[in-house]
């Protein structure tokens, strides 16, 4: 369906290639294997930290100014984000300005400014705000659901890190983390377009084939001990109670991930799935419910997350813990997998025409293993049974996989009740 190809340039580069001659445009995505999980506590942030900096310019382009102009004069947008255990810098533009797109990126990495820190680190400081109240409590569900799941692991830490230590990078530790992470045996170029294999692979290796090569950076997998459920409870007098549930399931390379995804479709994806169905559309317990995957490449979190009354955390907690135990105690039925198979095709399929979602999945993913290839998964998915869904189901939905994190206004009773409806759940 899609002819992938990967080569290791001189420096260790890795360089894949996604031919896609049906589109008109191109996707260039370098993934880095940098982020929160690689972070010592005292530099927890660093790694977001660099990423905004990298946008102040390089020594051809002397400003964010002149950087983004270069850029958007070829039609494009440079993206960036990171993650727990990868991060991303990504250009979409037309296939005749890719070594235009390669150049300024090359630029960038080679020579970066790393000017006005001080600019930076109040944007940063204001993006950190957000996650937190006027007392300086952090409030946001997600994080506090994920710290109190990894404990002292890195994974636990947060993306944007603490205040402290965004008030007190300087630029040398700008550099020393990117010197560390930011080299080619560290690094994953994938190209997606309508390109010549052989001749995009040439351009990155004459734009970025120069970088120096460093070493590959090893992850440190997460154990538990975690023998019941966990919650936890933060007081904000906020309007709505905020809630993050989590249950630790299998990793992609798991030969039950395929069942893992077919069950979370079954839970969350459309309108007439369980989740939004039941607690929003008949119970009325929620205005909105996500259910969603969260792969990392040793673990997987089971994510759902929602915004209720104060006086409807309870309630929405104990249907949303009894819906889950359906999908342990009973088989979905055989229609409810059957429209999950289309769905996921079509899904698959429709992804063929972006560029970007094809880097994602034949890319970024290659940081850690051997991507499946788009047939490989719709093959994998037509083989699901009801029986391997609920397989899976008995593996991960137990109290011993489950954190709960509730971020709202309780009195002394409601967070009696929701504290219960968490940890008397079997």
């Amino acid at each position: 369906m899609i002819k992938r190809h990967e080569s290791t340039l001189d420096n260790g580069l890795r360089v894949v290639v996604a031919e896609l001659p049906h589109l008109h445009t191109a996707t260039v995505a370098l993934y880095i294997k940098v982020g929160s999980r690689f972070e010592v506590p005292e530099d927890n942030g660093l790694s977001h930290f660099v990423e905004h900096m990298l946008f102040r310019g390089s020594q051809r382009h002397q400003s964010s100014y002149e950087l983004n102009f270069a850029i958007e004069r070829l039609g494009a947008t440079l993206y960036a984000e990171t993650g727990r255990d990868c991060g991303l810098f990504q250009l979409s533009l037309e296939p005749d300005s890719l070594d235009a797109g390669l150049e300024i990126l090359g630029a960038l990495l080679s020579s970066p400014r790393f000017s006005e820190i001080e600019l930076e680190r109040e944007l940063v400081l204001e993006e950190l705000k957000e996650d937190y109240d006027e007392k300086d409590v952090e409030i946001n569900a997600d994080d506090i659901a994920r710290g109190l799941l990894f404990g002292d692991h890195a994974l636990g830490q947060r993306i944007v890190g603490p205040k402290a230590n965004v008030d007190r990078f300087d630029i040398d530790d700008v550099r020393r983390h990117f010197q560390r992470f930011y080299c080619g045996a560290n690094m994953l170029l994938c190209i997606a377009g309508p390109v010549d294999p052989t001749a995009v692979t040439e351009l990155a290796r004459d734009r970025l084939g120069a970088l120096p090569a460093g070493a590959l950076i090893e992850t440190v997998a997460p154990e538990f001990d975690q023998s019941a459920a966990q919650y936890v409870h933060i007081d904000d007098p906020g309007s709505q109670s905020a809630i993050s549930l989590l249950l630790r399931a299998v990793p992609e390379l798991d030969p039950d991930y395929p069942a893992l995804t077919a069950l979370m479709r079954v839970l969350d994806d459309g309108m007439s799935t369980r989740l939004h169905y039941r607690l929003c559309d008949q119970l009325g317990l929620a205005y909105s419910i996500n259910a969603s995957l969260e792969p990392l490449h040793d673990i997987t979190l089971v994510d759902v997350s929602a915004n209720t009354g104060h006086e409807k955390v309870a309630p929405l907690l104990r249907e949303l813990l009894k819906l889950l135990s359906e999908f342990r105690d009973e088989p979905i039925s055989a229609a409810e997998l059957d429209k999950v198979q289309r769905r996921y095709r079509y899904d698959l399929l429709a992804s063929i025409d972006e560029p970007n979602a094809v880097a994602a999945q034949l890319g970024g993913i290659a940081l850690y293993y051997e991507p499946p290839s788009l047939d490989e998964k719709i093959a994998r998915m037509q083989a699901i049974t009801v029986d391997d869904v609920q397989r899976v189901a008995r593996r991960i939905i137990r109290p011993q996989s489950l954190t709960v994190a509730v971020v709202g206004t309780l009195s002394q009773d409601r967070a009696a009740e929701v504290r219960a409806a968490v940890l008397d759940w079997r």
